[in-house]
């Protein structure tokens, strides 16, 4: 995280942090950190439909870090907002860049949604969810989604 403090953030940039430093942390295959980020009531919904507690997914996630090198997540931000009660949502498009590659997977496409919550002043995952976004029968759809995730890996890197 930045140097700005938790508690001087607005909720909505609070929560991109939040969102990014999650995907930092499955993208280092850091197991731990991943979790440290969800509140224990918390809940993931994995791309495959698994569905996890909060104070589960690190148990849930370090034998899937342990047995096979996973693909790393590149994504793009679509929507940051302050819900009813202080709770924040995030709304993403996210694709996975396999193992060796250099290129968005377009079968790992996904939507993802994250709803978070301050507790004691420290911003947390109440909700997860990864849908996968195959968009059956527009094939264009999934070359739309996959070539903005292309620009936003060319911008991360400097390529053109």
């Amino acid at each position: 995280m930045s140097e700005e403090s938790e508690h001087t953030r607005q909720p909505e940039t609070a929560v991109r942090a939040l969102f990014e430093d999650l995907l930092a942390a499955w993208n280092r295959r850091d197991a731990r950190a991943y979790a440290a980020l969800f509140a224990p009531d918390g809940a993931l919904v994995g791309f495959d439909g698994s569905q996890v507690r909060g104070s589960e997914v690190e148990e849930h996630l370090t034998p899937v870090f342990a047995d096979h090198p996973t693909a790393s997540y590149v994504w793009k931000v679509r929507e940051v907002r302050s819900l009813a009660g202080g709770a924040v949502l995030l709304r993403a498009v996210a694709g996975m860049v396999p193992p060796g590659g250099s290129e968005p997977n377009p079968a790992a496409n996904a939507v993802q949604s994250l709803v978070a919550e301050s507790r004691n002043g420290v911003w947390r995952v109440v909700l997860f969810h990864n849908t996968p976004a195959q968009y059956h029968g527009r094939p264009e759809l999934v070359e739309q989604h996959t070539d903005e995730l292309r620009e936003v890996l060319g911008e991360a890197t400097g390529r053109d």
